[in-house]
């Protein structure tokens, strides 16, 4: 009788080591596969991030955009503005974010041409998108007190944002140009009064990842088979309609739905079966396509010896559509 006891009992032992030992090892895969996924996913969006073009002088229109007769009459004039005020307002157009935030984009061209003077930090970058139709209007430091967020949304809002939708691309730049200068100077009034859109709003590539992660996680929860073809093929669609990525970001964004099908139901169920706790994982990533169309590395100086002084940016400004 004992010896039956003794067989039960160290059967039950070896029942539970089998089942703790297989929750753990689950467990660890699980979370290695993710922590890996989280640290290889940014320095992707890294390497295949929009290339910034060459700052060829004030007007720098690589959609084509803005006639040849507007160019350099408002080359002409920021560069007056520059002479008598000291403040250095630029001109970028590009044919596609290529997946990227305007607003990301635009902070990593302030940053890398410098606009303004050092010190001062009185710099201005007008940015538009074609494809997207996204206006940007980063702000340098030292300007943040005159061209707030309210402003700088109103000048899109009210000056830009109607002549683009007119198909006026010309009249929208340089109205947008004076527009700037004037609040400069303290001299920019509007008859109403909207809220600026700010530029620090959650990257769209981040929410699509939180509803992805939810929805994956449900269907995953019944087979992770179902889960993993659902990742692979849905979190790469829906970032094509929601922000017109490359080929290589889709094909990544489909490798990463495919794990997140997989092995975020297994981390979730396996933590079920133990003690009843709950983890929720935390931390995102924004992803830009890759390559631009603008055939130089970054920097400037290109064209004419024009350059940025050194200014400094903190994401002061406002951003909109047509």
């Amino acid at each position: 009788m004992n010896l039956a006891m003794n067989r039960y009992e160290t059967t039950n032992r070896l029942k539970d080591c089998e089942m703790g030992c297989g929750f753990r090892t689950a467990w660890a895969r699980s979370l290695i596969v993710l922590l890996v996924v989280l640290a290889v996913f940014p320095l992707v969006h890294t390497a295949h991030a929009l290339e910034i073009p060459p700052l060829k002088g004030y007007v720098n229109d690589y959609a084509n955009m803005i006639s040849k007769p507007v160019q350099s009459k408002l080359e002409a004039e920021l560069k007056a503005f520059e002479r008598t005020d000291s403040t250095q307002l630029v001109i970028l157009t590009i044919p596609s974010l290529e997946g990227e935030t305007i607003e990301e984009f635009s902070i990593r061209v302030a940053e890398t041409w410098k606009i303004g003077q050092k010190g001062r930090d009185n710099g201005i970058v007008f940015l538009v998108a074609a494809k997207e139709k996204r206006i940007r209007i980063e702000v340098g430091r030292g300007l943040e007190g005159k061209l707030t967020d309210l402003t700088t949304g109103r000048i899109i809002d009210l000056v830009v944002k109607p002549r683009f939708k007119r198909g006026d691309f010309s009249g929208g730049f340089v109205a947008g140009a004076s527009a700037l200068i004037d609040a400069t100077k303290g001299e920019f009034k509007a008859e109403e009064v909207r809220p600026a859109r700010k530029g620090n709003s959650l990257s769209p590539i981040f929410t699509l990842l939180l509803f992805a992660g939810v929805g994956l996680l449900f269907l995953g929860s019944f087979s992770r088979l179902v889960g993993g073809i659902a990742g692979a093929i849905g979190l790469p669609g829906i970032a094509f309609f929601m922000v017109s990525p490359s080929l290589i970001t889709l094909i990544l964004l489909g490798l990463l739905g495919l794990v997140m099908g997989v092995f975020l139901p297994l981390l979730f169920s396996g933590i079920g079966h133990g003690r009843g706790g709950t983890f929720l994982p935390g931390g995102g990533f924004s992803t830009g396509g890759g390559g631009g169309d603008f055939g130089g590395g970054g920097g400037f100086g290109s064209g004419g010896g024009f350059g940025g002084g050194g200014g400094d940016f903190g994401g002061g400004g406002a951003s909109g559509d047509w």
